[in-house]
C-alpha cells in the first residue's frame, strides 16, 4: 500500500493551510500525535491528522458519521472559519490518520481527539460538532472531559436502539469482504446495481457514495485511492461498528450535566437517508420510525438548561451537503452564547 505524504509542523508553528478551493484534501499540515491511552507505552501513540484553518476561540472541532472522514465537513468548516478555530480530523485509520489500538470505541476516539488537539496546541474548551456516529463521540468527549466543553452541537446524531442495529451483521461482512480482497491484491467486490447508473466497486460506499457530485475530481480521487488501497480504514470501520452498542450502553449509563452549555441538536426526519428522492415518499413504517429518532434525539436536552431541538424537512441525514447554512447556524448560536 503506498502511504500518503506525512506533512508536520514544527512545534512553534500554530497555522495549519486551508482547505484549497474547499475541494482538495491534502494531509494536514497540523499533524500531531496522541499519546497512547491508559496502558499502552508512549511508543504506540496515534497520530490523527488533524486539519485547522482561522483563528479564535473557542475552537469547533467537528467529528464525522461512521464511513466518513474530514471531507465531510469541505462547506461547514471554512464558514465557521471566518469567525473561529475549525478543525477537522480523519478518526485513528481512516483517511491520512495513522491506525490505532483496538477495539475502537467511543471511550478511545474521544481520549485520543482531546490528546491530539493538546498536543497540537489547541486549547479548549471546545465546541463540538458531531454528525451521526459522530455524535457518540462527542458525547462521550463531554462526559468524559466536561471542563474541555464549551457547547456541543449534534448533527442528526446516531441514537441508538435495537432499530439501529439491525444491518449492522451485513455492513460488517461486506466491509470485511472489501478489506480482505484489498490486501490481498483481488477485484474488489460489486456494490449492488442501480438502475441507469454506472457499476461501483466496495471501495465507492464511504460518506454518500463515491465519487460525490458535490466534489471536485480530484477530491473524489484521493478518498478513491484511500478506499481502494488503505486495509486500516476497514479494520477501524468494522471495529467501529461492532463497539456501537458498547458505546451506547456506556452513554445510557451516564448522565452528566453539562449545566448551562448550549447544546443544539439538528434533527430532519432522514435519519439513515443519505439523499432525498421527492419520487418516493416514506412508508409509514419509516415515518414512526423517523419519529421515534426525533423523540430519542430530543432527550439531549436534558443535559443542559441551554438547549434546543432544531428541525430542518429540506436535507437527508447529510445536512453538512444539503444545508450547510442550518449546520454553520446553529455553531454560531452555540458559538455566541458560550463565547
Amino acid at each position: 500500500m503506498r502511504k500518503p505524504l506525512l506533512v508536520t509542523l514544527l512545534p512553534r508553528q500554530r497555522h495549519a493551510v486551508a482547505w484549497s478551493d474547499r475541494q482538495s484534501y491534502p494531509p494536514a499540515a497540523r499533524r500531531r500525535g496522541a499519546p497512547a491511552i491508559r496502558d499502552q507505552p508512549p511508543a504506540d501513540g496515534t497520530r490523527l491528522n488533524l486539519y485547522c484553518m482561522g483563528s479564535g476561540s473557542p475552537a469547533v472541532v467537528f467529528d464525522s458519521g461512521w464511513e466518513d472522514w474530514a471531507p465531510v465537513w469541505t462547506i461547514v468548516q471554512p464558514e465557521v472559519a471566518k469567525w473561529t478555530r475549525a478543525c477537522s480530523y480523519d478518526r485513528a485509520g481512516a483517511g491520512f490518520s495513522d491506525p490505532g489500538p483496538m477495539p475502537r470505541t467511543s471511550v478511545r476516539i474521544a481520549d485520543e481527539l482531546r490528546s491530539a488537539l493538546h498536543n497540537a496546541g489547541i486549547k479548549g474548551p471546545y465546541i463540538l460538532v458531531g454528525h451521526a456516529f459522530g455524535g457518540d463521540n462527542v458525547r462521550t468527549f463531554a462526559e468524559r472531559y466536561t471542563v474541555d466543553v464549551a457547547g456541543l452541537v449534534l448533527v442528526e446524531a446516531d441514537v441508538g436502539g435495537a432499530d439501529e442495529h439491525r444491518g449492522d451483521a451485513r455492513h460488517i461482512a461486506s466491509l470485511r469482504e472489501c478489506r480482505d480482497a484489498i490486501a490481498a491484491g483481488k477485484p474488489l467486490p460489486a456494490l449492488p446495481a442501480r438502475p441507469g447508473r454506472p457499476a461501483r466497486t466496495c471501495a465507492q460506499q464511504f460518506f454518500r457514495g463515491l465519487p460525490e457530485a458535490m466534489w471536485s475530481p480530484e477530491l473524489n480521487a484521493k478518498l478513491l485511492e484511500l478506499a481502494r488501497t488503505k486495509v486500516a480504514m476497514y479494520d477501524a470501520y468494522i471495529s467501529e461498528m461492532e463497539q456501537m452498542p458498547e458505546d451506547e450502553t456506556y452513554l445510557q449509563e451516564r448522565s452528566r450535566s453539562l449545566g448551562s452549555r448550549p447544546i443544539r441538536v439538528l434533527s430532519t426526519g432522514n435519519h439513515g437517508i443519505g439523499a432525498l428522492d421527492q419520487t418516493r415518499p416514506q412508508s409509514a413504517e419509516q415515518q414512526k420510525y423517523e419519529q421515534g429518532v426525533a423523540r430519542a434525539q430530543a432527550k439531549w436536552l436534558e443535559l443542559s438548561s441551554n438547549a434546543k431541538q432544531l428541525f430542518t424537512d429540506k436535507s437527508s441525514e447529510y445536512i453538512p451537503f444539503d444545508q450547510p447554512s442550518f449546520v454553520v447556524d446553529a455553531i454560531r448560536e452555540v458559538f455566541t452564547q458560550g463565547h
